[in-house]
């Protein structure tokens, strides 16, 4: 089953004195929109139930943003070019794991492999952007070459879906923020192992990097055609 939690009062509390209302964007152009779907891949999925259960937000998203102009962006980790070669990251994997934690870790993270590929529930299409990460952000310098094809499609706002959503999901979000991207993230197409560790995610991102909606709220209110 999907997240089915409530933002705290506090949080709602805390936004609206600092801002004055609880949403950051009125509106989003969805020629310049990207569904920024982050690490949805079988190493990350298959085992756990609530990043299974947001595919079909995913979908119906990445099709409303295809039908209206927008662009869709897959973005898979890879910690290695090749089984047994060197990790990516190897500040990550020599300090934050036991040597066994490591080796699964970065074999399944490894380029082509079966633990790599995109979870096979979702439908990436023709003319969506799929490319690697190898950091926790899509948008840090360095990580990827997100930033650079998302500019050259004219992108200024990002809706960020995928797993989970207080690691790579916020960072890519905090990141793309301090880029000048337009960011929210999209409560219901994001997911993380535990509700409270989903919560942590949204609310630090809705509170100074940018905007928390559902999927519909996304569909019916946000994405409006110039």
């Amino acid at each position: 089953m999907p997240h089915n939690v409530e933002i705290p009062d506090y949080v709602i509390e805390r936004i609206m004195a600092k801002r004055g209302r609880l949403h950051v964007f009125d509106k989003f152009d969805p020629k310049k929109t990207a569904l920024v779907v982050i690490d949805m891949q079988n190493f990350f999925v298959a085992e756990v139930e609530t990043a299974r259960s947001i595919c079909p937000n995913i979908n119906k998203l990445a099709a409303h943003l295809r039908d209206t102009g927008g662009t869709v962006a897959w973005v898979l980790m890879s910690l290695a070019d090749e089984l047994g070669g060197p990790s990516k990251w190897p500040i990550y994997h020599d300090y934050f794991f036991t040597p066994e934690k490591m080796e699964a870790h970065k074999d399944n993270l490894t380029e082509g492999a079966e633990g790599q590929k995109l979870y096979p529930d979702l439908s990436p299409e023709d003319g969506d952007i799929i490319t690697n990460k190898m950091r926790f952000s899509a948008f840090i310098q360095g990580s990827s070459d997100l930033d650079e094809q998302l500019r050259a499609r004219g992108i200024e706002n990002v809706l960020i879906a995928g797993t989970v959503t207080n690691f790579c999901c916020e960072t890519s979000a905090r990141d793309a923020m301090m880029l000048g991207y337009r960011v929210v993230m999209v409560s219901d197409a994001n997911a993380a192992r535990y509700d409270e560790d989903h919560i942590v995610g949204l609310t630090t991102v809705w509170q100074s990097f940018g905007d928390v909606r559902s999927m519909d709220d996304c569909i019916g209110d946000l994405l409006v055609s110039y």
